[in-house]
């Protein structure tokens, strides 16, 4: 998200605009998404409210959990969009600066309600929506947000992002193997196929292009997930 609008672009770069949030949530809650997670790349001080009217909008409107991130820079930060109504929220930049910040938010709120994004790329993680490297490398951050208190890795591969050919299997199944907590792939789903093959070495799959698109598909979506032998959580579809 940007600016309340719902954007999608290529390895982070190349935004456009493809909806407005509280629609295309409604659209995927009731097509068949376990969960939703909306992503303020353009978060500043002066966009906090308009996230948070965001927020409360799309938790009035969906019937599954959703998790919300961007410009949470403190345990204040945290809560308020959790008092709007998000189940959970999402740490990126911030939980690099202060890796502390990750142990007092799930302290407070518990480690159910914490996610740390990782935009790795290079084997580093990036910051600044994916722009700026540093020098932290991937599997032993990964390693550090688990033990510090986080509940969920979002692992996305910069180089993947967009592209539609597939997750980075291999930097997924990386992270995964030295993680007790779920770690949800992120960056190339382009197929049916592609998410099974994500939902074989991790616990759940990010998807957004191939549903931003056409968000009325994801009931067919998920039937074709299954024909690969992949166990989604039950769901009832609309007559």
């Amino acid at each position: 998200m940007a600016h309340g609008r719902v954007v999608k672009g290529v390895s982070f770069v190349g935004l456009r605009d493809v909806g407005d949030p509280v629609e295309l949530a409604t659209h995927y809650s009731d097509g068949g998404a376990d969960e939703l997670v909306l992503l303020d790349i353009a978060a500043t001080p002066d966009d906090s409210s308009t996230m948070l009217e965001v927020v409360a909008m799309v938790a009035d409107s969906i019937t599954i959990p959703f998790t919300v991130g961007g410009g949470v820079r403190s345990v204040r930060d945290a809560a308020a969009i959790i008092e709007a109504g998000a189940d959970r929220v999402s740490l990126n930049s911030a939980a690099l600066a202060t890796p502390s910040l990750i142990t007092e938010i799930a302290d407070r709120f518990g480690s159910q309600a914490v996610v740390v994004a990782i935009d790795a790329g290079d084997g580093v993680v990036h910051t600044h929506g994916g722009r700026r490297p540093t020098e932290v490398q991937t599997i032993p951050w990964a390693r550090e947000a688990g033990e510090r208190g986080a509940g969920e890795i979002l692992l996305t591969s910069i180089r993947q992002d967009g592209q539609r050919t597939g997750f980075d299997l291999e930097l997924t199944a990386a992270v995964r193997d030295v993680l007790t907590i779920p770690v949800i792939a992120s960056g190339g789903a382009g197929s049916a196929q592609h998410v099974a093959e994500a939902l074989r070495v991790t616990e759940a799959a990010l998807i957004a292009s191939i549903v931003h698109e056409n968000p009325t598909g994801l009931p067919g979506l998920r039937r074709e997930i299954e024909s690969f032998g992949i166990a989604l959580r039950p769901w009832k579809e609309r007559a």
